[in-house]
């Protein structure tokens, strides 16, 4: 079966992202927070509440699972919940001083490229940058 440019670059990428996975959980572990978790906290945006099921969208997961998790991330004083404004029914999460800080420390440290990226030179950097921002801006056009 022959494959398209577009295969063996999402395989080549997968490669790399599978590879470094590792040393991404290993910065969460040391942490002190699980995989989703982490994920909820590069969600939720600093001093920007977001409510539950927003926060389950974005984490392409059940509303009840993000329960589970805004409860852990409560109880480690990383975010509050808090009824909306718009409908006090609706639960509102915010991150806390605290995870607003930890959320700053997994970006810095999760968010390292991998050394198969940082190795590549400035201009094939910029221009591998420029490439996924075409294609994201193809798949969520901001219009």
């Amino acid at each position: 079966m022959p494959t398209s440019a577009a295969h063996e670059a999402w395989a080549l990428f997968w490669r790399i992202f599978t590879a470094d996975k590792p040393r991404r959980l290993a910065v969460m572990a040391e942490l002190g927070l699980s995989f989703q978790q982490a994920m909820a906290l590069m969600h939720l945006e600093p001093g920007e509440p977001m409510t539950m099921s927003a926060l389950a969208a974005g984490m392409h997961c059940d509303n009840s699972n993000v329960t589970g998790i805004v409860d852990r991330l409560e109880a480690a004083d990383l975010a509050r919940r808090h009824p909306a404004e718009h409908d006090r029914r609706v639960k509102t999460i915010v991150l806390t001083e605290k995870g607003e800080a930890l959320r700053g420390e997994v970006q810095r440290r999760a968010g390292q490229p991998p050394r198969e990226i940082a190795a590549l030179s400035p201009q094939d950097a910029a221009a591998l940058r420029d490439i996924l921002a075409r294609a994201v801006e193809h798949e969520y056009p901001t219009t």
